[in-house]
C-alpha cells in the first residue's frame, strides 16, 4: 500500500507539486475541508503537513491512528501537543529557517516606518488627500543607536542591516559568545541596562519563562524620551498593557508590532493608537519564503514517510527508541535535569557534564542527546531540536563529556549534570522510581527529594532561624500559592525548593533575595 501524506492547511503550490511527483507517495490537499471533516479524513495518514491554522492535539491524534509524523511548515508549534504526539510515537518537525530573510526584513521595514512615518504620511495623502509635508518630519537612522535582544539567526542578520545604515548596534545576547557579535561590527553587553538607553530596540527571542514580559513598565521607564520599540518576534516579550501606556505617555514614541499576545488581535487595544504601525503576523509572508517553507516541509514530509530521516525532529517517538522500559524514563529526566541547569546557571556555555550510574551508563549516545536538547532549549526554544543539537552544541564551542559508571551506590541507576559557565557551575543529579516517578535527589550538593515539575524556587541561605518565615511570607504577600516545600541542609547552609502555583516575577524574585540570608536565588519553570 502506497504511503500518504495529507495536507491540512494551505501550502505553496510549489509543495504540493513536489507531493504530486512522488511515485510511491499519495498525497491528499484537504486545506479547504473545515477541521471537523478533516478529522475524519485522517484515518490512513502516515504523515500530515499543517501550518497554524490546525490544532494537532489529542482529538486530531485519535483520528489518525496510522500517523508516523507531522510537518509543522514554520517555526512556531504553539497548535501541536508534542508530549501527546511523543506518546503516541508520532515525530514532529518544523521548518525553522526558510522564513529568516523574510522575518529580517519585515523588522527593517517595521523600523524605517517607525522614524520615516510612511504608512500616516501614505494615509494622509492617499485617502484624507492632504498635502501637508510639515506633518511628516522624521528622524533618519544614521548614527542612532539600535539594540538587538537576541542574537541569533535574525537578529544577527538585522544588525547587519543596521550597520550598512550606518548605525551603531549595540546586542545583549547571554548566550553567545561575544565574539559572534564583534567579528560582525556589533558592540556586546552583558549588561542589559545598555540596551535600554538604546534610541530604537527590536527583540529577536523566543518566548519563554525568561523572555515573556521581558520589556515592562520599570524596563520602560529606564529607556530615552522617544524611544522606538520594534517586535517581529513573539507576542508577549513586551508587555502590551504598559507598552500602551508608554505610547499614549509619548515615553514611547513609536512601536512597531507583528505580533500579539492573542491572535488575530482585532481587538487589541493597541491598535487605537495613533503611534503603532501594525501587522498580522505576516514575518513569514514573502513569495519566497513561502515557497521554501511548502518545499521543505513536503521534502521533511516526504523523507519521514519513508523512513529515511526526520529533519528538525523537536521530539523522538519513543516507540522508535530502542531501549528497555527501565531505561525510557531517564531520557526525560536527563533533559529536564539540563533544562533546569540551563535555566539557573545562565550565561555562555562552556561544557556539559552527563554523568550516569548503574545500568542506564551504557546509553551514552542518547543521554548526551537528550541532555543537549535540554540545556539548549532554554534559550532556543523551537529552533532546537534532537538532530541539530550535537551541532549547535559545536558551533557554540560547547564541551560536552560523558561519564559512565557501571555501579550505582545510591540507586539502581542515576543521572548527573553538570553545567558550567563563564560565571559559575551548576550541578543536578535525579534518579527514576518504579520506572516512572523522575525524581530531583540532590543540587548542588543538597540532598532531597523532588519531582522535577512546574514553577520552582531554588532559595540557598545561611542556616539561621526565621528564613523559611520570611520566604513564605513575601510570597503570600504577594498571593503567591506553595504547592510544595523541600528543605536539604550541609555545611551550615542550607537550599530550600520551593514550588508554586503562580508566575514569580522578578519584583518578587528581588525580594526575596533581600532576605539578609539568602545566599543565592534560582527560579526555573520545567
Amino acid at each position: 500500500m502506497a504511503l500518504k501524506i495529507v495536507v491540512c492547511d494551505h501550502i505553496h503550490q510549489s509543495g504540493l507539486d513536489l507531493l504530486q511527483a512522488q511515485n510511491d507517495i499519495t498525497f491528499e490537499n484537504l486545506a479547504s475541508l473545515p477541521k471537523d471533516a478533516l478529522h475524519q479524513s485522517l484515518g490512513d495518514a502516515d504523515v500530515v503537513i499543517t501550518r497554524s491554522s490546525t490544532d494537532v492535539d489529542e482529538a486530531f491524534l485519535d483520528h489518525a491512528p496510522n500517523l508516523k509524523s507531522i510537518v509543522r511548515a514554520g517555526v512556531g508549534v504553539d497548535n501541536v501537543d508534542i508530549p501527546a504526539c511523543s506518546k503516541k510515537g508520532v515525530v514532529v518537525m518544523n521548518v525553522p529557517t526558510a522564513n529568516t530573510i523574510a522575518a529580517v526584513e519585515l523588522t527593517m521595514t517595521h523600523l524605517m516606518s517607525s522614524v520615516r512615518n510612511f504608512p500616516g504620511a501614505n494615509q494622509q495623502l492617499k485617502h484624507d488627500r492632504k498635502w501637508k509635508r510639515e506633518d511628516w518630519y522624521g528622524t533618519e537612522l544614521k548614527d542612532k543607536t539600535l539594540g538587538i535582544i537576541g542574537f541569533g539567526n535574525i537578529g544577527s542578520r538585522v544588525g547587519k542591516r543596521a550597520k550598512a545604515f550606518e548605525m551603531d548596534v549595540i546586542t545583549y545576547d547571554p548566550y553567545i559568545d561575544a565574539s559572534k557579535a564583534i567579528d560582525a561590527g556589533v558592540r556586546y553587553t552583558t549588561n542589559f541596562e545598555d540596551i535600554l538607553q538604546c534610541d530604537i530596540i527590536t527583540i529577536h527571542t523566543p518566548k519563554n519563562n525568561e523572555t515573556k514580559n521581558m520589556i515592562t513598565a520599570k524596563e520602560i521607564a529606564k529607556m530615552k524620551d522617544g524611544v522606538i520599540l520594534i517586535n517581529c518576534a513573539r507576542g508577549g516579550l513586551y508587555n502590551e498593557d504598559d507598552l500602551y501606556d508608554g505610547l499614549q505617555s509619548g515615553k514611547i514614541r513609536w512601536a512597531g508590532i507583528d505580533v500579539f499576545n492573542k491572535e488575530p488581535a482585532t481587538d487589541n487595544k493597541l491598535l487605537d493608537l495613533p503611534n503603532v504601525y501594525v501587522t498580522p503576523h505576516i514575518g513569514a509572508n514573502t513569495l519566497e519564503s513561502q515557497e521554501k517553507i511548502a518545499i521543505e516541509a513536503a521534502q521533511a514530509a516526504i523523507e519521514s514517510a519513508r523512513g529515511s530521516s526526520y529533519p528538525n525532529a523537536l521530539n523522538l517517538p519513543i516507540k522508535e527508541v530502542d531501549l528497555p522500559l527501565s531505561i525510557k524514563p531517564y531520557l526525560e529526566l536527563t533533559q529536564k535535569l539540563s533544562f533546569i541547569c540551563a535555566q539557573a546557571n545562565k550565561g555562555v556555555f562552556k561544557s556539559l557534564e552527563i554523568t550516569a550510574y548503574g545500568e542506564v551508563s551504557g546509553y551514552g549516545d542518547s543521554l548526551k542527546t537528550f541532555a543537549l536538547v535540554g540545556a539548549l532549549s532554554a534559550s532556543l526554544g523551537d529552533h532546537i531540536n534532537y538532530v541539530n543539537a550535537p551541532f549547535v552544541a559545536q558551533e557554540r564551542g560547547l564541551d560536552v563529556k560523558f561519564v559512565g559508571q557501571e555501579l550505582s551506590y545510591t540507586y539502581k541507576n542515576h543521572i548527573k549534570i553538570t553545567l558550567n559557565t563563564q560565571q559559575d557551575t551548576f550541578s543536578i543529579e535525579g534518579a527514576v522510581f518504579e520506572d516512572k516517578y523522575l525524581r530531583i535527589t540532590t543540587i548542588n550538593g543538597f540532598v532531597l527529594d523532588i519531582e522535577p515539575r512546574g514553577k520552582m524556587i531554588f532559595f540557598r541561605n545561611t542556616d539561621v532561624p526565621g528564613v523559611i518565615g520570611m520566604v513564605g511570607n513575601t510570597l503570600a504577600k504577594h498571593k503567591i500559592n506553595i504547592a510544595d516545600f523541600r528543605l536539604a541542609r550541609k555545611d551550615k547552609e542550607a537550599l530550600a525548593v520551593v514550588v508554586v502555583d503562580d508566575d514569580v516575577s522578578q519584583e518578587v524574585l528581588r525580594e526575596l533575595e533581600s532576605i539578609p540570608a539568602c545566599l543565592a536565588l534560582k527560579y526555573v519553570v520545567v
